[in-house]
């Protein structure tokens, strides 16, 4: 984003908060790379003020937005239309306003899973741990059932609302292998080696709080599994930090980051999406940010 004229579209990021996101960085790299008169902004948008702020959209043209937390299942009895993927997940990262309309999509789903794709962790007949339950758990259970994993155990501080992550999918696919528990040192214990992959798909370990760890401190990490960590401020948390000392393959949320907003830009504007562009702007936005305290 260069300049911004009567002329530009607008698109931005729904949050609270959002001062942290590269999001901006990398779609306004990626308009310019395309030579788009587009601008992308972030909208710091309080839990009590979402609906001021979607009809604030709608009276101002704004042409799509990003949701992130806390907005991402609160998002959707607002929406006129839900993608059959958004609404079995449960949860909306995208918006486009179309022809007065809003129209919710998830491509979340499909940015994790072409993350794993680039990492080349395969996650077809995959036995996963999924750490947390929240709308980005949601999205990554979605895509790894679709992309047909062996099984998925969905581990939660909450039982319930890991519970009720499976209870909400299951029906979509009656034919695989779901389960939930508490995440306890006991529970992660009780899967011994029983996964390929484990992922973590809270923000404990994101800046500033980079010294906290998910995965229970006196239990080793197997270095037989892979394990992906959603957070990517920074690149590489004490989760995967661990997992590399041990010998695993780690894997960190760039990616997802890149290709769900390429999956985003692709919906509003029609055009393919320059993902290495987008990596390298978000690279260059972590370098200038700090890490630690």
């Amino acid at each position: 984003m260069e300049t911004v004229r009567g002329t530009t579209s607008l698109v931005g990021l729904l949050g609270w908060p959002v001062s942290h996101s590269l999001s901006p960085n990398m779609h306004n790299a990626a308009f310019k790379q395309l030579g788009l008169d587009w601008a992308y902004v972030p909208f710091p948008v309080r839990p009590t003020d979402l609906p001021k702020a979607l009809k604030g959209l709608m009276a101002l043209n704004v042409k799509g937005v990003n949701v992130t937390v806390p907005h991402k299942q609160a998002v959707m009895r607002y929406m006129d239309e839900v993608s059959k993927a958004a609404q079995t997940i449960g949860a909306v990262n995208t918006i486009y306003l179309k022809e007065g309309k809003f129209v919710g999509y998830n491509t979340d789903s499909t940015g994790f899973l072409n993350s794993l794709i680039e990492a080349e962790c395969h996650p077809k007949g995959l036995r996963v741990a999924v750490l947390g339950a929240g709308g980005a758990a949601r999205a990554v259970v979605f895509a790894l059932t679709w992309a047909e994993v062996d099984s998925v155990v969905v581990l939660n501080r909450t039982a319930e609302r890991a519970a009720f992550l499976i209870d909400d999918l299951i029906d979509t696919f009656p034919g695989s292998t779901l389960h939930f528990a508490p995440l306890t040192e006991s529970s992660v214990v009780a899967l011994k080696d029983s996964f390929d992959l484990v992922i973590n798909t809270t923000s404990v370990g994101m800046y500033p709080h980079v010294d906290d760890c998910l995965w229970p401190k006196n239990i080793p990490m197997p270095s037989t599994a892979a394990y992906c960590d959603l957070v990517y401020n920074p690149l590489e948390t004490v989760f995967l930090a661990r997992a590399k000392m041990a010998g695993a393959k780690t894997i960190d949320g760039l990616g997802m980051l890149i290709h769900q907003g390429a999956a985003a830009l692709e919906l509003w504007t029609g055009k393919t999406a320059p993902a290495d562009v987008m990596r390298q702007a978000c690279l260059a936005g972590l370098l200038n940010r700090p890490v630690r305290q």
